[in-house]
């Protein structure tokens, strides 16, 4: 091929097919359980997290809830894949082989939301939220009925074993949030006057975006190691369905999902899906209690 900047532009449109054919290839599972934010700044600051009320019967005047600062924020980030192309290769009309690897890179740049969101829950027992305390903790301070503050925990077990949740994704806000500053962008350097075609006879590829991930409301999700079994999963849907809030308000909680690492997926599929299972009394086979009690997520990257 003559290297021209038409034949540039040429090859720069095979490539970006090539790249928005793998934007569609990967099938994303983080918006099963995070709410997509809009960012227009580089941070956001999230200090609205804890403040939620309820409606209450309207005697003079109104009750202005004001707005508490628990000082959460979720700073973007700037992510960037990127590949080289020899001019030889170009030259030589052998630039084909590079097709396949732009495919790739768009369907790198698709699953990277999923990389985020679900590497923050996984890393839940130790990443902090709006609270200060780890997203999975046995000690999110909450005020009782009596008004003193006490600890309260979301999750089970020590942390060691083979780790599931159970959230509630009704919310319009999801136990999780991803945040989007920049969408995938796929870009090139050909200029002869670039550095890359100048010092190393290398046209350039690549993507970039900003973005990050953050939590949302603890009280949405708990985390367990424990066995997932019938008398297990019921036991996090009870927790998580008698949760109260501040001064003894019922919040209304309602698991709709499970999440397990590939792991699991069979054990859970049959804790779910079965129609049948053993009575833990009798021993007997009995009516699965839990069929259908909740959807399944086996997540790619957990």
């Amino acid at each position: 091929m003559l290297i021209n900047n038409a034949n540039l532009r040429t090859l720069y449109v095979a490539f970006n097919a090539a790249f928005k054919e793998g934007l569609g290839m990967a099938e994303s599972q983080y918006g099963q359980i995070a709410t997509t934010v809009p960012s227009t700044t580089a941070a956001e600051e999230y200090g609205w997290l804890g403040n939620t009320s309820s409606m209450r019967e309207w005697l003079g005047d109104r009750v202005v809830h004001a707005v508490g600062n628990h000082g959460y924020t979720i700073k973007n980030k700037s992510f960037e894949l990127t590949q080289a192309v020899p001019r030889t290769a170009i030259e030589d009309d052998t630039y084909g082989v590079y097709t396949p690897m732009m495919t790739e890179m768009g369907r790198a740049a698709q699953a990277h939301p999923d990389q985020l969101v679900f590497g923050l829950l996984k890393d839940g027992f130790t990443a902090k939220c709006y609270d200060g305390q780890a997203f999975f903790a046995d000690t999110h301070p909450v005020i009782n009925d009596k008004g003193k503050e006490v600890a309260v925990s979301n999750k089970t077990g020590n942390g060691s074993g083979t780790v599931w949740c159970v959230l509630d994704t009704s919310r319009a806000l999801k136990p999780l949030i991803y945040q989007s500053r920049k969408d995938n962008n796929f870009v090139s350097l050909t200029a002869e006057t670039d550095d890359n075609v100048f010092n190393r006879a290398e046209y350039v590829y690549g993507v970039d975006a900003r973005r990050n991930a953050g939590f949302g409301f603890w009280q949405l999700a708990r985390a367990s190691n424990a066995t997932l079994d019938v008398a297990g999963l019921q036991a996090e849907i009870t927790a998580m369905r008698t949760l109260k809030g501040d001064h003894g308000r019922p919040l209304g909680i309602k698991p709709t999902l499970l999440v397990v690492p590939p792991a699991l997926e069979f054990q859970a599929r049959k804790l779910l899906e079965a129609e049948l299972a053993l009575d833990p009394v009798s021993g007997q086979p009995d009516a699965n209690p839990m069929r259908g009690a909740v959807k399944l997520l086996v997540a790619d990257w957990l």
